[in-house]
């Protein structure tokens, strides 16, 4: 996608034997841009940890390239197996929500047991992390498709006007290899023709919208608005909102959806008030091994302090701003369940689902 009229992904390698993993340092956006190199593993753990990447798709491809790297610092190092093994298991660790990380590692590692040395493993595994990752990209660029109808649709019953769209979080192609979810259609209405705007939720505590997803339309020229989190149901009350969606870190077997503290929220007042809410999310993001996700979807908990502090610009400089008393304690839950009652459809890379029962069938 666009970043000053160039094109990048998200996560990416040079050329090269057994290269290092070059990432967008997402801390910083959208004040700088910086690309990180990330070396070993542990680096690569610390980074999906800490967020330096962040986003569903995103986490799983970095989950893979964590893999390889995990098999290169053996081979680099003369480490016994039992090293990659820890290794893989503190990644997995590193984010619980968000299936896709599961998932990738889950492809990868069955690939490297053909390798007979740790350097072919490494290679392979390598390989293996570039296909998921454009198999990620792929997936959202088919999301877009699957999706662009459903605007197209608003946009004629409006005879034109101006199709206006919520979003909540970061499900842009910054949460992916590229192209994104939620944002993926918008993306390719937009390209279209299609006359379009997007109301953008700030999404605390991490501001992921007002720091992300307003960045990424500003790079693709796309109408947008940022609001607090507490504005939607205003603008859904008074006909200012045409559809909502959003993307998800996991949707359990009968489409309960695991998504950005809020989500819950902002799919209640889209019920009452008869709006369209869909999620938007490749089919690795379905649990099929869990049949429902209230209670069942562990909800990750975060540090207080992304509650206390806000991150900005001041003087020029990045820094992290105290809002609340000192001492003041603080709970930070990272997600929330969408029962899938709420829920008008899933647009995936293999279609539109409406009714929930389908969910079941889309990775056959």
């Amino acid at each position: 996608m666009r970043v000053a009229d160039q094109y990048y992904r998200t996560i990416w390698v040079d050329e090269g034997q057994l290269p290092d993993v070059q990432i967008i340092d997402q801390r910083y956006l959208p004040h700088e841009f910086h690309i990180e190199t990330i070396s070993s593993y542990k680096q690569m753990a610390i980074a999906i940890k800490e967020m330096h990447l962040r986003g569903a798709g995103l986490i799983g491809v970095a989950g893979a390239f964590g893999v390889y790297l995990a098999y290169r610092d053996a081979f680099q190092a003369n480490q016994p197996m039992v090293f990659v093994d820890g290794a893989i298991t503190e990644i997995l660790n590193t984010r619980p929500t968000a299936v896709n990380l599961k998932w990738a590692i889950d492809k990868v590692c069955p690939r490297v047991a053909s390798g007979l040395t740790l350097e072919e493993k490494a290679h392979i595994a390598l390989d293996a992390a570039k296909q998921l990752a454009d198999h990620d990209a792929e997936s959202c660029r088919l999301i877009g498709l699957h999706g662009l109808p459903l605007i197209e649709e608003i946009s004629e019953r409006k005879k034109g006007g101006v199709v206006n769209i919520l979003t909540h979080c970061n499900a842009g192609w910054l949460a992916f290899t590229d192209y994104g979810s939620a944002l993926s259609p918008i993306y390719l209405a937009h390209r279209k023709g299609i006359k379009l705007h997007v109301w953008v939720d700030e999404t605390r505590p991490r501001n992921q919208g007002a720091a992300l997803t307003t960045w990424e339309l500003l790079n693709e020229g796309v109408p947008h608005t940022l609001i607090a989190d507490n504005t939607g149901g205003h603008l859904m009350q008074n006909q200012m909102v045409d559809m909502v969606i959003t993307g998800a870190d996991r949707i359990a077997a009968n489409g309960d959806t695991a998504n950005k503290i809020g989500t819950y929220l902002k799919a209640l007042a889209a019920h009452d008030n008869g709006i369209p809410f869909y999620v938007a999310a490749p089919t690795s993001t379905i649990d099929f091994a869990l049949a429902e996700g209230l209670g069942k979807i562990p909800i990750e908990e975060r540090s207080g302090n992304e509650v206390r502090y806000v991150r900005g610009l001041y003087n020029g400089n990045i820094v992290d701003m105290l809002i609340c008393p000192e001492n003041t304690p603080a709970v930070n839950y990272g997600f929330d369940i969408t029962p899938a009652r709420l829920i008008s459809g899933f647009i995936t890379e293999k279609g539109v689902v409406n009714n929930i029962k389908l969910l079941m069938n889309l990775n056959r």
